[in-house]
C-alpha cells in the first residue's frame, strides 16, 4: 500500500474534507459527491484511504461547486503548507538562444 507524501503529515485527514463537503451540499453519500465533482467514484474511496491525494485539479472543481476558497479547502483536510517545492525548470526563463543561431549562421556562410 502506497501513501502520498502528504499523508506523512500529522493533521491531513481528507476524510474531514470530504465530510464537510457532503454535509454542505447535502448530499447523501461518497458516490453523490464523486458525481457532483464530476470524478469516478474509486478516486472518492481512494482519498479516503489515503492512496490518492487531493490533487489540484480536484481542489478547483470543489471550489467551483461549493463556492469555498482553496486556502479554505486545503484548510479542512488539514493541508497546512504554506510553500510548494517545484522542480527546478519550473518557473525559470528559457535561454536565450537566437544570438547563437545567428552567430552560427555567419560562421556558416565564411
Amino acid at each position: 500500500m502506497t501513501h502520498h507524501a502528504l499523508a506523512s503529515q500529522e493533521s491531513y485527514n481528507p476524510n474531514h474534507l470530504l465530510d464537510i463537503l457532503l454535509g454542505k451540499m447535502q448530499l447523501k453519500n461518497d458516490a453523490a459527491l464523486s458525481r457532483l465533482l464530476e470524478v469516478a467514484p474509486p478516486v472518492i474511496s481512494k482519498i479516503r484511504h489515503h492512496r490518492l491525494p487531493v490533487g489540484a485539479s480536484l481542489l478547483i472543481r470543489m471550489h467551483e461547486v461549493t463556492g469555498m476558497s482553496i486556502r479554505d479547502l486545503r484548510d479542512l483536510m488539514g493541508d497546512r503548507r504554506t510553500k510548494y517545492r517545484l522542480s527546478d525548470a519550473q518557473g525559470r526563463p528559457k535561454p536565450d538562444t537566437s544570438g547563437d543561431k545567428a552567430e552560427a549562421a555567419s560562421y556558416a556562410h565564411h
